[in-house]
Formats: C-alpha cells, sequence, structure tokens
C-alpha cells in the first residue's frame, strides 16, 4: 500500500510531474507490494529489508527514477553517473515516456539485486552486495 505521504508529495508536482508520478508509484505498488514506502530525504523511496531499493524525485531534467544498486542491472536506459555507488536513473518528462515492460523488469531486478546501503555508515562507506 502507499504511504499517503508520497500520495501528498505527488500531488504537489506539477500536473504533467503529477502524471508520472502517479504513474510511477502505481506500477512500483503493484510490483512491490509487500515493501516498505515513505518520504526519506525529502523523496519518496522503497525498502526491502530497511535496504532501500528506489525512488523518485524532481530534478532539473525532469523526474529521476534512481535504482540504488541500478549499476548492477546492466539495462542500457538507465544512466550511470558516479563510479563510488551503485546507483542508475532515468529521468522522464511524460508519463508516455514511461516503458512499463522495461520499468516492471528493473523492478524485478531491484529486488534480486541489491547492495547493502541499510549499513554503509556502519561500514565506513563501503558497499557490499547482498544479493
Amino acid at each position: 500500500m502507499i504511504n499517503p505521504d508520497i500520495l501528498d508529495y505527488n500531488e504537489k508536482q506539477s500536473d504533467t510531474d503529477q502524471e508520472i508520478c502517479a504513474l510511477l508509484s502505481k506500477i512500483i505498488d503493484a510490483h512491490l507490494g509487500d515493501s516498505e514506502n515513505k518520504i526519506w530525504h525529502a523523496h519518496p523511496v522503497w525498502f526491502l529489508e530497511g535496504n532501500p531499493i528506489l525512488g523518485y524525485s524532481r530534478q532539473k531534467k525532469g523526474i529521476r527514477l534512481m535504482f540504488w544498486s541500478g549499476k548492477s542491472f546492466s539495462e542500457e536506459k538507465l544512466n550511470i553517473e558516479g563510479e563510488k555507488f551503485q546507483d542508475a536513473s532515468i529521468f522522464f518528462n511524460d508519463k508516455d515516456e514511461i516503458d512499463e515492460t522495461d520499468l516492471k523488469r528493473w523492478l524485478e531486478k531491484s529486488v534480486t539485486i541489491q547492495w547493502d546501503y541499510k549499513n554503509i555508515v556502519k561500514r565506513k562507506g563501503e558497499l557490499i552486495r547482498l544479493k
């Protein structure tokens, strides 16, 4: 079930961004129904066993959908910006840009491929692969 705070976040976006966020949260919730979801660092984020796996936020380039372990997904459409962490993203400026088949595949990978961000502070910034 989608946290009401995420629905509030979605509603506070511009019309076009509202459509993108509503569609993303609907698809994510349908495929990660057992996950915890909440506003974390001012953005909607989904967690499995306390480990953040994906989230989205408004940035200059559009709505950024980020997968914490996305670098390991080996997906062409996901952009890898840094080298230190395992995150990868895609930007949307219209809901029609969301390819549901791709998104579902990435959601499956977000469950089966995870790096341990939950304990990154304890490990002094070192990331260890969980799955």
